[in-house]
């Protein structure tokens, strides 16, 4: 062995030798962060953390760096919180750590710990003339939403690449959906949706749309639904695509209310029994009876255009490229 290797072989040692017990460490920062030194506690964590990472100590960084992102987070320090957050799914990946249910736990754990803060929608009389708090409340809320989208986005990465599933955790897609839909100032449906249907849950996919229209503008409650069903159907997904409709319908029922009787929730209606058969004459006479409908929104061409390739095997030009490709990038 070459003297240099030597050399780097015992300060290797050395360094883990030198390496605090992770709670010691954890005790001692957890103390910072409760004294209110938010930003000294932050680049310990940050640099206690590479330390361990540096040593192969992988299980005692994720301790660390969990802990941090709790205690941050408790304290309303969401950028610190999810700086550590985001450290943590990098060790993992580092690790090469699978996706089980404990380590799903401890990424729950995390999110959970995000605040959640509604944003009003109106000025009420806690607000002064110039909308001050309101904007204030606003660019809160934006980092807070783009803070825990950042961590849950890489998570999902991360999960898709340890094999949870082709397109990441389905649990975790159903967290990002949730946070995005209920904190984010500026509700992107199209992203909400897409997360929804890489999920696993119809049903909160059907609260949150049933949520939707109670708050809508006149002519987006019918788009949500039909993008959602559609969206399922661009996967293949028959079953959750019929299981989004029923259970809305049940939703709003149960409200009193009903699902928008338009032109295009009437192609959903028609289209849905039409794919469980070899129908490729009729879902392409529907496509052209209904084509005002759809060409309401420019993605549903596209969505369509998948589906005929899924169902029936017919692919088009525009199939899997500009605004679908998009819709499913995490």
């Amino acid at each position: 062995m070459s003297r240099s290797l030597s050399m780097r072989s015992s300060m290797s040692m050395r360094s883990r030798r030198d390496l605090p017990p992770p709670q010691q460490t954890i005790e001692k920062l957890e103390n910072m962060v409760a004294e209110g030194n938010y930003y000294e506690a932050q680049q310990m964590y940050k640099s206690t953390g590479a330390r361990y990472i540096a040593a192969q100590k992988y299980l005692e960084a994720l301790d660390i760096l969990q802990s941090g992102a709790l205690v941050q987070l408790k304290h309303g320090q969401v950028t610190c919180g999810g700086e550590l957050a985001i450290m943590f799914v990098d060790t993992l990946v580092k690790a090469a750590l699978p996706y089980n249910e404990e380590t799903f736990d401890r990424i729950r754990k995390m999110y959970s710990a995000f605040p959640r803060i509604s944003v009003p929608h109106f000025l009420g009389d806690d607000y002064d003339d110039d909308g001050q708090k309101l904007s204030e409340a606003i660019s809160a809320a934006k980092v807070r939403s783009e803070s825990c989208s950042s961590f849950l986005r890489a998570a999902i990465r991360w999960s898709a690449e340890v094999g949870a599933s082709r397109s990441g955790s389905p649990e975790l897609h159903v967290m990002l959906a949730e946070y995005i839909y209920s904190e984010s100032p500026e509700t992107d449906m199209t992203k909400v949706s897409s997360h929804f249907v890489r999920g696993n849950d119809p049903k909160k996919f059907a609260s949150m749309l049933a949520n939707f229209m109670g708050k809508c503008y006149p002519g987006e409650d019918d788009t949500a639904i039909a993008r959602g069903v559609l969206m399922y159907l661009s996967q293949g997904n028959l079953r959750d695509a019929n299981l989004l409709m029923d259970e809305l319908k049940d939703q709003l029922k149960s409200a009193d209310l009903e699902i928008p009787k338009t032109d295009l929730i009437q192609f959903i209606k028609y289209l849905l029994p039409t794919l469980e058969r070899d129908a490729y004459p009729l879902f392409r006479t529907l496509r052209q009876k209904y084509k005002t409908s759809t060409d309401r929104e420019a993605v549903f061409e596209e969505l369509l255009d998948e589906i005929a390739a899924k169902f029936y095997g017919i692919r088009s030009q525009s199939a899997l490229e500009g605004l679908f490709g998009d819709m499913f990038r995490v």
